[in-house]
């Protein structure tokens, strides 16, 4: 402004100083006189080679999962990510509908479980095929899957039974009452899944109809899987795709860090709650 004013005197033949534009406009000369200067900001060249190398390895990561398993600051680590723009990016999501709230989380292990299934690739011979989880709603931990060319009821038994198996070592009716959530489909709402629940004393609970975010326990733990692991690979046959998934839920409760479980794997929440 002080400027164009000086230059606008000078053209009308009224040239005038800098310190008279400035008492006119009642700026300081230190003011206009003052040039911004930023400094180009320092990177420690040695920790982004560490954090390069967790994201090859792990490219879904945050800034939050690497710098806890660099054992670093996550200020530190979050700095870097946007300087050098390493941020993982995230789907944009819209309005979402008003829906009564039924929590899924549990305040204890094996109050809560929840199962559900989703869609996997496994090549052209087998397409797609389908895969149940089952998972404790307070450990976040992956008890039981199985992945089969059918998505039927006796499938998401097997999940079931594998689950059981996994924690309580055997076969039978449970002592405590678990109630375990899904959603209304065909599977679940079946006479013969309902039969075996009820015969392993189990308490069934269902959410509303077209309300996903009553059960988002595991609807978010499939989201995990399938970033993290399912769009990472290009199956070729089932067999292939059983045997990363198996890798993978190994990782997931026995190594992977949560967030939401104060960076400890679901496994260690299982023992400190036991």
């Amino acid at each position: 402004m002080i400027t164009r004013l000086i230059d606008e005197m000078a053209n009308e033949g009224n040239p005038i100083s800098v310190i008279q534009a400035c008492r006119w406009s009642g700026l300081a000369r230190r003011s206009f006189y003052y040039q911004p200067s930023k400094a180009v900001p320092k990177l420690n060249e040695h920790l982004l080679v560490r954090v390069k190398d967790v994201i090859e390895a792990l490219p879904y990561a945050g800034y939050r999962t690497v710098a806890w398993l660099l054992g670093e600051n996550k200020n530190t680590i979050q700095r870097l990510f946007q300087l050098k723009h390493l941020q993982v990016r995230k789907r944009k999501s819209g309005a979402r509908p008003r829906v009564e709230v039924i929590p899924s989380v549990a305040s204890y292990p094996d109050e809560r479980w929840a199962t559900d299934m989703a869609r996997v690739w496994c090549g052209p011979t087998q397409r797609w095929c389908a895969l149940t989880i089952v998972m404790d709603c307070y450990t976040r931990e992956v008890l039981g899957w199985r992945l089969s060319r059918t998505g039927n009821a006796t499938a998401a038994e097997a999940a079931l039974e594998e689950a059981l198996i996994h924690r309580y070592g055997i076969l039978g009716r449970v002592n405590s009452t678990i109630s375990l959530r899904s959603d209304n489909g065909l599977v679940f709402t079946s006479k013969h899944y309902t039969k075996t629940v009820y015969e392993y004393g189990l308490k069934q609970e269902f959410i509303r109809p077209h309300t996903p975010q009553q059960n988002g326990m595991v609807e978010r733990l499939i989201r995990t899987v399938k970033e993290q692991c399912l769009w990472l690979h290009n199956f070729k046959s089932l067999e292939e795709a059983r045997m990363t998934l198996k890798s993978w839920f190994t990782y997931y409760n026995e190594q992977r860090p949560h967030q939401a479980l104060g960076m400890k794997t679901p496994v260690e929440v299982y023992k400190l709650a036991a």
